[in-house]
């Protein structure tokens, strides 16, 4: 599964990460992030491009996996 580490990271960073991920994944991919804001944003990117996720609040971030 890959993996953005986006903890940290203003907007839009965290997305343009993301789409980069969803570009070369085979699998999965693992989003980390740290303000809810960008959870939404990161779910209706994957939303938008046929995508499902799951979000799980972990200790001090967010893990949205896109499947």
């Amino acid at each position: 599964m890959k993996e953005v580490d986006a903890r940290g990271l203003s907007c839009p960073e965290p997305l343009m990460l993301t789409a980069e991920a969803l570009k070369s994944a085979d699998g999965p991919v693992k989003v980390l992030v740290t303000e809810p804001h960008q959870k939404t944003n990161v779910e209706k990117y994957a939303k938008d491009h046929g995508k499902k996720t799951t979000s799980a609040e972990k200790d001090g971030y967010i893990e949205v996996v896109i499947e």
